[in-house]
């Protein structure tokens, strides 16, 4: 139970690596706080929030957009009144979407970083004001080993993950010596339903450049936010850690 007791908000866990983490949070004792952007995400948020009752029966589900000021402040808000504090939040909230620079609209490079990075930032934001009263707290940003080695296609991507390290650095620093930690994890191509659509061959191409021979389970990524949410990672300040099969090396 390395996380009994806490409460942890986090943001695009309705699916995929998000989920994930929400499982293994409520089997280690926390109340979580699924968080899912639209209608269309209901069920979903609800499939999640029925695979984690049994181990966190006060865990709840909240519909916001990350991109949106008010819904990020009016989420936050209201899991400080339900359950008094905020004391993990993990930034997992994103999207992808593919185009090369020449044919990607201003549309597509706004939105994607609105989620990502504009997101990590407010849910950040928001969280620290009550973190800072309580001197304690465990932030965790979600990055990817794409924004390490660039992948054609996706510049809006990359851009949006380099920037989330370096803004997890930033608040590193403005934190100090507060009991308040904030770390990133930088996953490589796992199993979720970002890839359905990607072809067979581009997906044989990527098992063939990874080491370990193998695209990630999401179990095999989770223990990584769970190390950094825990006791387990206090003296780590500021880092990306990155569950890849040695696609990059760090």
């Amino acid at each position: 139970m390395k996380l009994k007791n806490k409460i942890a908000l986090i943001t695009g866990s309705s699916s995929g690596i998000g989920q994930g983490i929400a499982k293994l949070f409520a089997q280690e004792g926390a109340t979580v706080v699924v968080n899912y952007p639209s209608e269309k995400e209901t069920d979903n948020a609800d499939s999640t929030l029925e695979l984690i009752t049994s181990d966190s029966p006060d865990s709840i589900t909240h519909m916001a957009n990350v991109s949106v000021e008010n819904e990020v402040i009016e989420m936050i808000d209201s899991i400080k009144d339900r359950f008094g504090t905020i004391d993990i939040l993990v930034n997992n909230a994103g999207i992808a979407t593919s185009a090369p620079i020449h044919e990607m609209t201003s549309q597509m490079w706004n939105e994607l970083l609105s989620i990502h990075l504009s997101g990590t930032f407010m849910c950040t934001r928001e969280c620290l004001k009550i973190m800072y009263k309580n001197n304690y707290g465990r932030i965790i940003n979600t990055a990817s080993q794409l924004a390490y080695k660039g992948s054609a296609g996706f510049a809006h991507y990359t851009a949006a993950k380099g920037a989330i390290i370096s803004f997890t650095r930033s608040l590193s620093l403005e934190i100090g010596n507060k009991n308040i930690r904030a770390n990133c994890v930088a996953p490589g191509a796992t199993e979720t339903r970002m890839l359905a659509d990607v072809p067979q061959e581009i997906l044989d191409g990527i098992r063939q450049s990874i080491p370990k021979g193998n695209i990630a389970h999401i179990d095999e990524i989770t223990p990584a936010y769970l190390f950094l949410a825990s006791d387990a990672g206090n003296h780590f300040v500021g880092q990306c850690i990155s569950p890849n099969g040695g696609d990059v090396f760090l």
